[in-house]
């Protein structure tokens, strides 16, 4: 067939938000896919739940529920995933792939769990599986980390890979909310889910980290391999000292190669003022990348939302349509052919900001300073904020420590008759 009027199609798993978002984009532009891939995409099945429930937009003799409609169909080319989760999404992927099928994926749940066996599946085959939108939504990553820096050993990933906290962390900052206005302000916006649990609690971005960090450093990363920490705990006082010593506070995926292996964690982190990351506010999205022949490169933009993450999905599907246009499907495999292990958090090192209401009358600080010291920690500023009946609020960032050793010192802290709360403990970038 003449590569001008070959017709590609296609099946929709799922028409949620996203679903209903790539479908848009997909009638919308019908002759720009034309021109960008020399074929034209013509979605022939989208799989539901429930078949009899009206979805305005779409063509209701498009709608199955049966799977096997579509894997059982040997003209369907190209399966978009956009189910979300595990089950049965990983045995619709999978089969999906041993049927010779092309697959674009959103599912970010899927990837950072089962990553490796979808890969297989998709190698042994010979097809494409494409997962741009699974990370940071419109913000193009995965595809610049496999290919566009190809050329480089990258050493380290930082980024703000969550909307919802973003959005949280930089109304408390900018506006002097509470922790639990903030979250009431991006659940009334529709930033924040009815139970935002993954996102504040660190979960959907650690996902994320696993998938980014399995590519970048070309060894798989599981989920269960991050180290993960919520924005539950941070307090206005946090805020307000963070920007006192020049920092910001935000929820930060940090993911880095080592002599002695990966590390890789979510958690919140003071940033200094100057830092890219420090200025992207809301529910944006960013990641700062360093390799060893490029340096530094940050991408930003929307993270998620309807149409920036079917902007991706969309990204994904012309790419699939150009390789099954040249026949050259499978030509980006899996780039996990390394096994480096993933270190411990308690491995890692890094500076720490801390809170502390202690005893105020002499020799209480240089009790305290004597504890991180035995500790192996040392304190890089120490400043004295308040006194109110006879505690004072003490305010100390560290030098750069193993967490181990800091731990150590704040399980002795707990003992100490002069220390009466540790009340706040963040990383520092």
């Amino acid at each position: 067939m003449n590569k001008d009027n070959r017709v590609i199609n296609a099946a929709i798993l799922g028409f949620g938000t996203v679903g209903s978002g790539v479908y848009k984009i997909s009638c919308d532009m019908k002759e720009e896919l034309l021109h960008r891939t020399g074929a034209y995409l013509n979605i022939k099945k989208v799989l539901v739940r429930d078949k009899t429930k009206k979805r305005e937009g779409l063509d209701m003799s498009l709608v199955t529920d049966s799977w096997s409609d579509i894997c059982n169909d040997p003209e369907i080319e190209i399966v978009i995933e956009l189910m979300g989760g595990i089950s049965p999404a990983k045995e619709y992927v999978l089969e999906a792939l041993n049927a010779g099928k092309q697959v674009v994926t959103a599912n970010k749940d899927l990837l950072a769990e089962y990553g490796a066996e979808v890969r297989e599946a998709a190698n042994l085959k010979h097809c494409d599986m494409q997962f741009e939108a699974a990370v940071a939504g419109a913000i193009p990553i995965i595809r610049p980390l496999k290919q566009s820096m190809a050329g480089n050993r990258i050493t380290e990933i930082i980024g703000i890979v969550n909307g919802t906290t973003n959005f949280i962390l930089t109304k408390m900052s900018e506006t002097g909310m509470s922790y639990d206005q903030a979250l009431a302000e991006a659940t009334r916006l529709g930033f924040a889910e009815a139970d935002p649990t993954a996102d504040v609690e660190g979960l959907d971005a650690g996902r994320k980290m696993a998938i980014m960090s399995s590519i970048a450093f070309n060894s798989r990363v599981l989920f269960s391999d991050v180290y993960t920490e919520g924005i539950t705990k941070i307090s206005a006082d946090d805020i307000r000292y963070a920007r006192e010593f020049g920092y910001v506070i935000k929820l930060l995926g940090l993911a880095k190669i080592t002599d002695d292996g990966i590390e890789c964690k979510v958690h919140p982190m003071l940033i200094p003022e100057e830092h890219p990351l420090a200025s992207v506010r809301n529910a944006n999205n960013a990641v700062f990348v360093h390799g060893d022949a490029m340096d530094d490169a940050m991408f930003m933009g929307k993270g998620a939302g309807q149409m920036p993450t079917a902007s991706a999905v969309m990204g994904d599907v012309v790419d699939v349509m150009r390789d099954i246009v040249y026949d050259s499907c499978g030509r980006v495999g899996s780039s996990c052919y390394k096994e480096e292990r993933v270190k411990d958090i308690t491995e890692s090192s890094t500076k720490f900001f801390m809170r502390i209401k202690a005893e105020d009358r002499p020799g209480v600080l240089a009790n305290i300073a004597s504890v991180l010291g035995n500790n192996g920690v040392s304190i890089a500023q120490v400043v004295q904020k308040s006194r109110s009946e006879g505690i004072a609020d003490l305010v100390i960032i560290t030098d750069e420590v193993v967490e181990k050793h800091f731990d150590d010192a704040l399980k002795v802290f707990k003992g100490l008759s002069v220390v009466k709360e540790v009340s706040g403990v963040i990383r520092v970038y």
